[in-house]
């Protein structure tokens, strides 16, 4: 795998954040994992805003809905509102199970939803399905 991958983490989490980078750090391709905090972050790196001017444009963006300052679910709305930035794949990753949240998602023009596992197997399991199918089988958009 010569090709590397973008993807922006928004998670306040940071036991789930830490799992997330141990995850993608063992991955068979090359991956480039940014990590933001919360929402208002979130849209200031997509945005190149402040500090992170120089920030990368993601291949892939994963979500948390449960956030503070902005919670995901007015950052999806924002992003794919956003005509620069719509195209970027988002996958919600979250603890919420609520089938409102799911609705909400996809008429939000999310790309998957994805209830958080509990343990860590599992966690690793979800990110290797994750980089399979993002990227080997499908085609992203180009930068």
């Amino acid at each position: 795998m010569s090709k590397s991958f973008d993807i922006l983490l928004v998670e306040d989490n940071e036991a789930d954040a830490f799992l997330m980078q141990e995850a993608f750090a063992e991955s068979r391709y090359r991956i480039n994992l940014s990590t933001v905090g919360d929402g208002v972050e979130a849209v200031e790196f997509l945005r190149r805003n402040g500090r992170f001017a120089e920030a990368p444009r993601p291949d892939l963006i994963m979500l948390d809905l449960n956030m503070p300052k902005k919670d995901g679910r007015q950052v999806l709305s924002e992003i794919k509102n956003d005509d620069d930035l719509k195209v970027i794949p988002v996958i919600i990753l979250t603890t919420s199970e609520s089938e409102a949240d799911v609705a909400l998602s996809y008429s939000s023009h999310a790309s998957c939803y994805i209830t958080k596992p509990m343990g860590l197997e599992e966690m690793y399991r979800i990110i290797r399905s994750i980089e399979d199918y993002w990227f080997s089988v499908v085609r992203l958009p180009q930068k």
